[in-house]
């Protein structure tokens, strides 16, 4: 299956643009994707999407870099040589969709199966088998990335902005970080087992130990 993560200009799908996409081959792991483009220049930009990346618009639209149609189509090339072709990700909502939305502008056909595999949900199968409920709050799921990441073991150490404002300090979101995180959390979850060593330092709890 292929990890992804992207960063965007914003959340807004339909105006908003992709700048950045990551990605692991789950079985291969060391068979991965990095590369990022400049935004359409009908593309909205907030604010909230530079403080996060720590980024500013003229690098959103930097001339010199390859548009986001080439962007794609070497990241849909990419997948071609993973054997599983499904996506996985904290949130195929999000990411699928997105690709789903500018592969129609371009005309580019997407090369996955509709199907994703969510690692949002496979979180909170984990966290009900231990705790006997989900975790909920204010009546959603709280299952977000950081959440996953501390019941993997894990600590986040990425910057974290709510509501307009950045309340931890920390790395700025890049994609193919984002998208080894979301690999090691399938692989705790799933096999109870570390996938990259750079993430050793992490130990991996005991009721995830297979």
């Amino acid at each position: 299956m292929i990890v992804i993560d992207i960063e965007t200009s914003g959340i807004d799908k339909m105006k908003c643009g992709i700048w950045q996409i990551g990605a692991v081959d789950f079985y291969a792991p060391k068979n991965q994707f990095i590369d990022e483009c400049r935004i359409d220049d009908e593309d909205i930009i907030t604010d909230d999407a530079l403080k996060i990346a720590e980024k500013t618009e003229e690098e959103l639209r930097d001339r010199k870099k390859q548009s986001q149609k080439q962007l794609l189509e070497k990241f849909f090339s990419w997948t071609g040589s993973c054997k599983i072709k499904n996506l996985a990700c904290q949130g195929p909502q999000f990411d699928y969709t997105f690709l789903e939305i500018k592969a129609a502008k371009y005309g580019l056909k997407m090369p996955f199966h509709y199907r994703a595999f969510d690692l949002h949900t496979i979180a909170q199968k984990v966290y009900y088998d231990i705790h006997g409920r989900f975790l909920i709050k204010d009546s959603y799921s709280d299952m977000g990335l950081s959440k996953i990441l501390e019941l993997c073991g894990m600590k986040d150490e990425r910057r974290k902005f709510k509501d307009g404002k950045i309340v931890r300090e920390g790395k700025p979101h890049n994609a193919l970080e984002d998208a080894k995180l979301a690999s090691e959390c399938f692989s705790r979850l799933l096999h109870g087992k570390n996938l990259f060593s750079e993430y050793t330092k992490f130990l991996i709890p005991d009721y995830l130990r297979k």
